[in-house]
């Protein structure tokens, strides 16, 4: 059984051309599943439309924006996967062996569900893997990433080094990589993350600390220190849009990422390397992130 999760906010039109694309993959991969979208109050009439033109798809409703990572979380523990009381909560139902948490400006390219099942399947020890995304005009998206550390907290940082941005010093994988077969990685875009279950039983559900941002980084090196492998598997392809719920979000977006990222310094670095890490980041954010905790 593979579980879909989908969290939106104000995307009807995007979400429906994801529906459309995910549910017609599925049916040609022949994969029991089910789908779910948990929608954050939108008032563009999403809900509405999906419950007219998805029946299939089970539709969690919220009065209120809950917010990425809260969102899928609920969907997780709807699924029986997990308990949000702790993002170290056991799983009550194996039901699930897989789950696809997707953005809603997302389109499912033909053959990815059956890619990244097939992948996961002969590789038990990937506990994570994303697709090959690719831009709206077809061009490469950099859908994978080593783990940030300070080399690349300061080419985003220090304008004098911005001519190394996008380049391997800035966590970017040779594009060359995206052709050929499988390839390790340290974390795939929080867009498209195909997570096994026995995974999200070890080390638990998205941390509802990171409210935007880095949510997918964190959980990547969780399930590194407890074994798993994450990789990229380029033979799945998704088109991503990319930011159209962030955008909304306007400066608000921005403040939370450098929180989520001091959040992640806070949980992930050694002393020092997170001294030098809040060094780096900008003043202006700074204090943003002093109340998170471990």
């Amino acid at each position: 059984m593979l579980a879909v999760v989908i969290v939106s906010w104000n995307v009807r039109d995007l979400l429906r051309a994801c529906l459309a694309s995910l549910i017609a993959d599925l049916d040609a991969a022949g994969a029991p599943h089910r789908i779910l979208v948990v929608d954050s109050a939108s008032t563009d009439g999403t809900p509405a439309m999906v419950r007219a033109e998805f029946p299939s798809v089970e539709l969690i409703a919220c009065e209120q924006n809950i917010g990425y990572v809260k969102g899928n979380n609920v969907a997780l523990a709807r699924l029986e996967i997990g308990d949000r009381r702790s993002v170290q909560s056991p799983i009550t139902n194996l039901q699930s062996q897989f789950a696809w948490l997707l953005n809603p400006d997302t389109v499912v390219h033909p053959g990815a569900t059956k890619a990244l099942m097939d992948f996961m399947q002969a590789h038990p020890r990937c506990g994570l893997c994303g697709p090959r995304l690719l831009n709206p005009d077809g061009s490469l998206q950099h859908g994978a990433f080593a783990l940030p550390g300070l080399v690349q907290l300061a080419l985003e940082t220090q304008p004098v080094l911005w001519r190394f941005r996008n380049t391997w010093l800035d966590g970017r994988y040779n594009t060359a990589q995206y052709e050929g077969t499988p390839f390790r990685i340290g974390h795939p875009l929080g867009a498209a993350m195909f997570v096994r279950v026995e995974a999200i039983r070890q080390v638990g559900l998205l941390d509802e600390g990171f409210e935007m941002y880095a949510e997918e980084v964190d959980w990547a090196m969780r399930m590194r220190k407890a074994g798993w492998e994450i990789w990229c598997v380029p033979q799945a392809v998704v088109t991503h849009y990319g930011g159209a719920s962030s955008s909304q979000a306007g400066a608000r977006a921005e403040r939370l990422k450098w929180r989520s990222r001091q959040r992640y310094y806070r949980k992930h670095y050694t002393p020092l390397k997170r001294w030098l890490a809040m060094r780096l980041v900008p003043a202006q954010y700074r204090q943003a992130g002093d109340d998170a905790t471990d």
